[in-house]
């Protein structure tokens, strides 16, 4: 058992430095793209979004990967050992579209690497507290992307190339601890299970979490990428190592408060739960419209607790099912898909600029999310009233 927690430890440590790796990329590639070679926003959001459409793809076939050959989770731990050398290309792009290129080329190694990543660590975790170690692996996951984020602040001066350096050093440490944990814990492992599973007390199918999955995270694209450094800077006039420095402790906050949830998921309250994050996520961006520092970073908050909280409690559920590689893929690429679409329309709205409405600024780039949203609360409110 205490080499079977090892593994977990590991695979925990990994998203930590993994997203520490990431999280240092993020915002010196954005401003490097905005300020050095004058991307537009709308090219800003070509670039996050041909990563995450990339990874949405890779996902899926990752998952699918797995039922073929369970020895295919180590490809896991190579790709992301793949980032570590694709990162050091970016300061030699000359033009947004070669940011494009290797950020198409990260988005296929990530889709590989981190579904596999949360399929194990749902698999291999003891039923009774699934959601919570769950939890957990994206704690500290996003306690990496706080200090990334911070590191990024304290590292602007040394330029883009010592940055990608540095985060290639945590992306290779990255892919050891992801080889040694599929290793201690490859025993555990089932990728498709026998006969059919029986449903858990949630009583919510696998359609219905890909669905939820696909409001909340187009919903909460605002909040991901490296068009939310650039919007929070220069809507509320930051600096961009404050701008963020901010956002990942925004990160940081809420990941952390998503750890309570899983807590009640575990007892069996996860409609509960997934109908009140559903509210939360379909108010977030009509909230974060409001051009005030107080709202904007409120929005910010609500949709990052909202999507880290559905996340883990998500894949718990999923492991569950009988075809559980496939399906935790799955709900990677349909959650992928969503945030592209959702950051490409964040992106082409934004020079639209504002309105105000009784002496209130809002930012016309978020108020078009309001369909979505009212969709959400509807189906949230569905959830929270059905027995």
């Amino acid at each position: 058992m205490r080499r079977e927690h090892l593994g977990i430890v590991l695979l925990i440590a990994s998203a930590f430095t993994g997203t520490l790796a990431f999280r240092l990329a993020v915002p010196a590639v954005a401003f490097y793209t905005r300020d050095i070679l004058k991307a537009s926003m709308a090219y800003l959001s070509v670039i996050s979004a041909s990563f995450i459409l990339a990874r949405s793809f890779s996902a899926l076939f990752s998952g699918l990967l797995l039922e073929k050959r369970k020895g295919l989770i180590y490809l896991g731990a190579l790709t992301m050992a793949g980032n570590a050398l694709a990162v050091n290309l970016y300061p030699y792009a000359s033009s947004w579209l070669y940011v494009v290129g290797i950020k198409l080329l990260n988005g296929l190694l990530n889709g590989i690497s981190w579904p596999i990543a949360q399929f194990v660590i749902a698999v291999s975790s003891p039923k009774e507290i699934r959601s919570r170690v769950t939890a957990l692996y994206f704690i500290f996951g996003n306690f990496a992307g706080l200090i990334g984020n911070y590191t990024y602040a304290l590292t602007q001066n040394l330029g883009l190339k010592w940055q990608m350096y540095l985060s290639s050093t945590f992306f290779f440490l990255t892919a050891l601890f992801m080889a040694l944990s599929y290793w201690i814990l490859y025993e555990r492992i089932t990728p498709k299970k026998e006969g059919s599973s029986k449903k858990s007390g949630s009583h919510m199918d696998a359609r219905t979490i890909l669905m939820l999955s696909a409001l909340i995270s187009f919903l909460s694209a605002f909040t991901s990428g490296e068009i939310t450094y650039v919007y929070v800077s220069e809507t509320l006039g930051l600096p961009k190592g404050t701008a963020a420095t901010l956002l990942g402790l925004i990160g940081f906050i809420a990941t952390l408060l998503a750890y309570i949830p899983s807590r009640l998921a575990d007892l069996g309250s996860e409609r509960r739960v997934i109908a009140t994050i559903s509210l939360l996520a379909g108010l977030s961006p009509l909230l974060a419209a409001i051009k005030n520092p107080a709202a904007v970073f409120s929005g910010i908050l609500m949709a990052i607790f909202a999507a880290q909280t559905f996340r883990p409690i998500s894949r718990s559920m999923l492991a569950s099912s009988r075809r559980a590689s496939a399906a935790i893929g799955g709900v990677n690429a349909i959650r992928n898909i969503s945030t592209t679409a959702g950051q490409l329309l964040f992106g082409l709205a934004y020079s639209w600029g504002e309105v105000a409405v009784s002496g209130i600024v809002f930012k016309v780039a978020l108020l078009i999310f309001a369909p979505a949203s009212f969709l959400l609360l509807k189906i949230a409110m569905r959830i929270r009233n059905s027995p």
